[in-house]
């Protein structure tokens, strides 16, 4: 992976975690964990596009892509959390 691709990702992970964050919560978790959150949600939010034939290019893209699939993980977890 080259340094460029490897900051995008990070970067795109921080963004969409933090949106994520705000959208389900209110606040984000500090930048480490909304990497974490916008990675796990680059997954999960890549999977859901792609079952539904969503496709979604540059940067703005991989941001929504992945702020939707954090949200859903962090709904889940949520759900999972007050069990």
């Amino acid at each position: 992976m080259q340094v460029e691709s490897l900051i995008a990702f990070l970067f795109v992970g921080a963004v969409s975690g933090w949106l994520a964050g705000k959208l389900m919560r209110g606040g984000g978790f500090g930048l480490i964990i909304n990497i974490v959150v916008g990675v796990i949600g680059a997954l999960i939010g890549g999977y859901i596009f792609n079952v539904v034939g969503i496709s979604a290019g540059g940067i703005i893209g991989s941001i929504v892509i992945a702020t939707v699939g954090a949200g859903v993980f962090l709904f889940v977890a949520d759900l999972v959390r007050r069990k």
